[in-house]
């Protein structure tokens, strides 16, 4: 599962996010967004972890260096969050390929 969430991840476009449920699901394993979680935070640092957002589009609390760095990195690709930490135009913004 791993090796595939990393493969997902480095499809993700630069101007999207992702959900640790999508990622799952599109992993094959759609229960299991928490082990995406797991993944994610010990990943290989080249990929865009900042671009991984909960299912209601908010920012990661556990995000490595908080909330406020994911925003930075976040508005550095042109997405951006409101003053709850949720990405503006979600839905839009969420990468939901066809398998």
């Amino acid at each position: 599962m791993r090796d595939r969430i990393y493969i997902l991840m480095a499809q993700l476009p630069d101007d999207k996010v992702t959900t640790y449920g999508d990622l799952a699901a599109l992993s094959g394993h759609p229960h299991a967004a928490r082990i995406v979680g797991g993944i994610a935070h010990g990943g290989p640092e080249n990929l865009p972890w900042h671009r991984l957002v909960n299912a209601k589009g908010g920012l990661a609390v556990g995000f490595p260096g908080g909330q406020g760095v994911q925003r930075q990195l976040l508005e550095q690709d042109g997405i951006y969050c409101d003053e709850r930490w949720r990405i503006i135009d979600f839905e839009e913004r969420r990468w939901r390929p066809k398998l």
